[in-house]
């Protein structure tokens, strides 16, 4: 075997599960790795922090892609490291909408969610069907690791080996959404349907029925449903960080937390200034190889003036990323209703489409001790609400926080019992995500799946600038540990390629 200190160095900036995916890989292949990150612990927003006994995940909290044949079994098989431990979460989600007790189970078992949805929305069994035939042409499509959107010959000939006469069928689809479909299924007008695939896909494609790409969209509503299916992990999220770290420096690659890549220079070999957060050291580092798991804003700001034009100005014409508000609640078991699935979702009222995205920790799962469970609550906010004229002073900025807290709080307490058990209350904003990730303004989830940015119209994994790689939710396929580990992995094959 090559000796490492003959072999290709690779810098990898941030060790998010999309940076140390790529990082653990490239390690096994052969080559000399080191990760920095500017945070305490690895795992980004699928990370966790510890308060009283509880433990929570920081941002992500549910897994796809652990059954055989799935994206993290196919890497984790690789890296010869354990599968985690983990249950199927079903239903996938349980969605409450205004004034109803009763809610929209998402069930595994395809013909028990076939019958809730028949139950549940009368009349759009043809438009569930041909999501169904989509999904089934785009996974078959996936499975086979094309590589988009393409930026070299090689790239090229990766997608065309992947195309079969089955992926042809969905190429009328390409510029369209799911708002487009519910028109052709003479949908648009049935409110409880596309609110139901409002609140679904905005946790997955950052934005609305009306906007997420149609291709993308029927891959994401069938991820819940058998042989596939979304996974609770025993113990937290930061499990799967830790094994790839582990697998890292096995592989003699190395992990850098409290270091902050501020700059990016892309010579021949590219090179990156790091500052030790710890000591306020600073220095230039060059490698062969420099592999980007930070959002496309944040890679424009570390290349500055070197960025391409192009690249940046498209960049600086997305439209505004989804920002989140967390609510972190260590509660007594008591407060938890029976039988209560670990994720739900509810929306407030129809006019201000305000929802909530709740977990909850399972019985001995690790995440809570005996008689206690944590309760987790995201809600989809404004930019301007935390970075604009409303929050000028740290004072309008606590007040803002707290008047959130309160909030999401009081719609918790109209489903579980949180008079005099809850133990514990934080709470996260964007400004939290911002200083704990470093993602620009705290962004979470990458860019939105809309047509204009959805798979071959998307960003690519091979940059404009040479030997510089992005990984991460703002490349195909998305969010979502899933979706940011085929990512990593996708950039690997061409790194390797590249050789």
């Amino acid at each position: 075997m090559t000796s490492k200190s003959n072999c290709k160095r690779v810098i990898v900036i941030g060790g998010g599960i999309g940076g140390l995916t790529a990082a653990a890989l490239l390690a096994k292949r052969g080559y000399a790795v080191e990760v920095f990150d500017q945070a305490l612990v690895p795992g980004g927003c699928a990370s966790t922090f510890k308060r009283r006994g509880f433990t929570f995940d920081v941002g992500a909290t549910q897994v796809a892609g652990l059954e055989p044949g799935g994206i993290h079994h196919q890497i984790f098989t690789e890296l010869g490291i354990e599968i985690p431990a983990a249950t199927y979460c079903d239903p996938g989600c349980a969605v409450f909408l205004p004034g109803e007790k009763q809610p929209i189970n998402m069930w595994r078992d395809r013909q028990k969610w076939q019958r809730e949805r028949q139950q549940q929305f009368p009349g759009s069994e043809p438009f569930w069907r041909f999501l169904e035939d989509l999904y089934e042409r785009s996974w078959a499509f996936q499975s086979r690791r094309p590589i988009l959107p393409p930026r070299s010959i090689w790239d090229l000939w990766q997608l065309l080996r992947a195309v079969r006469l089955d992926t042809i069928g969905t190429a009328p689809f390409t510029f369209a959404t799911v708002g487009d479909a519910l028109r052709g299924f003479g949908l648009a007008d049935d409110r409880r349907l596309r609110t139901f695939l409002d609140l679904q896909l905005k946790l997955y494609s950052q934005v609305s029925a009306e906007e997420t790409a149609l291709l993308y969209a029927a891959t994401t509503l069938s991820i819940t449903q058998e042989p596939l299916g979304l996974f609770h992990l025993k113990g937290s999220m930061q499990v799967l960080a830790d094994r790839l770290v582990a697998s890292l420096e096995r592989d003699r690659g190395k992990l850098h937390m409290q270091h902050m890549v501020t700059a990016i220079e892309p010579k021949d070999p590219p090179q990156v200034q790091i500052q030790n957060q710890r000591t306020g050291e600073t220095w230039w580092q060059p490698a062969d190889h420099v592999v980007a798991n930070v959002t496309v804003h944040n890679l424009v700001k570390l290349l500055g003036t070197r960025a391409p034009g192009g690249y940046a100005k498209r960049v600086e014409n997305l439209p505004t990323a989804s920002m989140a508000f967390v609510v972190y609640l260590g509660v007594d078991r008591s407060a938890i209703p029976p039988n209560c699935p670990p994720h739900l979702q509810f929306l407030a009222d129809y006019e201000s489409q305000r929802s909530l995205f709740v977990s909850v920790s399972q019985p001995g799962d690790g995440r809570a001790p005996d008689g206690k469970a944590t309760i987790i609550a995201s809600e989809f906010v404004p930019a301007d609400h935390w970075w604009g004229e409303g929050v000028k002073d740290e004072a309008q900025y606590q007040a803002q926080k707290q008047k959130y807290t309160n909030r999401a709080i009081a719609q918790l307490g109209q489903f579980f019992n949180l008079e005099d058990t809850i133990i514990h209350t934080e709470a996260a904003t964007p400004r939290t995500f911002a200083d704990f990730t470093a993602r620009d303004r705290g962004m979470v989830g990458g860019i939105g799946m809309r047509v204009s940015t959805f798979g071959p119209f998307g960003f690519a994994n091979r940059t404009p600038v040479k030997n510089i790689w992005l990984v991460g939710d703002c490349t195909h396929p998305g969010e979502g540990t899933a979706g940011v580990s085929y990512s990593a992995l996708t950039a690997v094959r061409q790194i390797q390629h590249h050789e």
